[in-house]
Formats: structure tokens, C-alpha cells, sequence
């Protein structure tokens, strides 16, 4: 196998990679199941620390992090998964209750491609989802 061939599996292999960190059982159990109904491989995190050990592990293509968790905010965690420089292409979509705009802007501002809100739209966070994960390049998207 060239490398060329080899860094396309790697990216395919990366792009179905996702890690989902909160610490609200259900919305892990929901998100879990639709994304790999989707053929996404999917990784649990119910804490910061979790998170930043399986990012080490398993290079997602994006992250899904809550902001208000126990030991480490998703802030932080952000903070610390990027710290790796082999870690700066894992795209970080938070998903949370804080709602206002200094919130989300802030959120942004950490270098989140995007923010939902709880209560969220499963199906509208799995276009975004797909959307991140099969176009690498994308920072923004809009639904």
C-alpha cells in the first residue's frame, strides 16, 4: 500500500470517529445508538478526564462535549485536548444548557465549530455531525 493510500485510510478511518463526553447518561445512550445507526464509531466519555485520555487514544474526527461537568469543564477540556498539536484537527461541537449568547460566543471563541443548546434536535445534530465528519475542512455550518 503507497502512502498516499495509507493516509486516505487513515482519514476515513478518523472521519468516523466520534467522542461524545457528558455526564447526562441519556443523552450519551441516545446519541450513541444514532450515531452508529449511521455507521459512526463511537467513543463515551461521562467526564473531562475520560475525554482527554480516549482523544489521546483515538484521534476522533469530532468531539461532542457538554460545558457543565463535574472535575473538568468541557472548557478545559478543550484547553487540554488542544495542548496536543496532533490533536488541533479534532473538531469540538458543544452541546448545552448554557444559553445565553456570551455562552455561545465564548464557546466559539475556544475554537468550537459550533454550539447546540439543550433541549437539542437529535436529527439536526446528526446532519451536523455527518456534515463535520465528511468534510474536513469545515468550520462553520448552518442549519
Amino acid at each position: 500500500m503507497g502512502q498516499n493510500s495509507l493516509l486516505n485510510s487513515l482519514n476515513i478511518k478518523q472521519m468516523n470517529k466520534i467522542l461524545i463526553v457528558d455526564d447526562e447518561p441519556n443523552i450519551v445512550m441516545a446519541l450513541e445508538y444514532a450515531l452508529k445507526k449511521r455507521g459512526f464509531e463511537v467513543f463515551i466519555a461521562l467526564n473531562g478526564k475520560e475525554a482527554v485520555e480516549i482523544c489521546k487514544e483515538q484521534n476522533p474526527c469530532l468531539m461532542v462535549l457538554d460545558i457543565m461537568m463535574p472535575d473538568m469543564d468541557g472548557f478545559e477540556v478543550l484547553e487540554k485536548v488542544n495542548e496536543n498539536e496532533s490533536h488541533k484537527d479534532i473538531k469540538t461541537l458543544f452541546l448545552s444548557a448554557k444559553n445565553k449568547p456570551e455562552d455561545i460566543e465564548k464557546g466559539k471563541q475556544a475554537g468550537a465549530v459550533d454550539y447546540i443548546t439543550k433541549p437539542f434536535s437529535t436529527k439536526k445534530l446528526i446532519e451536523k455531525i455527518t456534515h463535520y465528519c465528511k468534510n474536513q475542512n469545515s468550520k462553520n455550518y448552518e442549519l
